[in-house]
Order: structure tokens, then C-alpha cells, then sequence
């Protein structure tokens, strides 16, 4: 038995839980051996935005640059495995707005239906 079920709840729910990390963290790693970097993570925001790379790393308060940011922010953290403190150096922003920035990119895929290596799904605009 993994835990303390006075901690963690009972030994399936454990399981359950270990089973899901490995799952993710395999993932990550997939995607990380298959080449997907930093640089092919800006052209795939780029290209889902409809937008030019230059553009996805230009400073400033833009909306569809900070749009761009924080899809990028969600996708390498969450998708990727990225550091926040990572992301933070690269994008030249501090790491709390960086932690902020994917809160805003989970919530702009979500609205839009993006996923990383997809094409828009269940997308508001989609419906008639």
C-alpha cells in the first residue's frame, strides 16, 4: 500500500494519482526527445494565432502579443514541461507574470479550442 490513507485517501486513489504524474511526465518527455523546443513551440503559437513569430516574442502590452505570450507560457509549462524561471529569463518578464501567463494561456486555449498538437477543437466559433 502507497501512503497513509489518513493522509491520502484510500490505496486506489493513490494509484490513481501516481499513474496520472507518470502519464504526464512521460509525455513531457515524448515531446521533449521528439525535438519540440523553445523555437518550434513560437512558430506553433505563431501558426495557430495566425500571426508571425517575431510577433509572438515582441515586448509590450499588445493584446495579441500578450495573447501570444501567455499560449505560449500555458504550452511550455503545461505541454512541455518548461520552468516557469526558464520561460521567465527567455521571455525577459519576471517569473510571477510568467505564472500568471499560463493561468491566461489555459483559458485562451480553452475559449478557442487550441491544443498544442492539434487543430482547433470545439471552438465557440465552430458552432452555427
Amino acid at each position: 500500500m502507497k501512503g497513509d490513507e489518513r493522509i491520502l485517501g484510500d490505496g486506489d486513489f493513490v494509484e490513481t494519482v501516481l499513474k496520472k504524474a507518470q502519464e504526464d511526465l512521460d509525455r513531457k518527455s515524448q515531446l521533449g526527445a521528439a525535438g519540440y523546443s523553445f523555437d518550434w513551440l513560437v512558430g506553433r503559437v505563431a501558426v495557430q494565432l495566425g500571426i508571425e513569430p517575431k510577433d509572438v516574442l515582441a515586448p509590450g502590452k499588445y493584446p495579441s502579443a500578450v495573447k501570444a505570450r501567455s499560449l505560449l507560457c500555458y504550452w511550455g509549462v503545461r505541454e512541455l514541461g518548461m520552468t516557469t524561471v526558464g520561460l521567465a529569463r527567455r521571455l525577459n518578464l519576471a517569473q510571477p507574470t510568467v505564472s500568471q501567463a499560463v493561468r491566461r494561456g489555459q483559458k485562451i486555449a480553452e475559449d478557442l479550442g487550441l491544443n498544442l498538437l492539434g487543430v482547433k477543437t470545439n471552438s465557440p466559433m465552430d458552432v452555427p
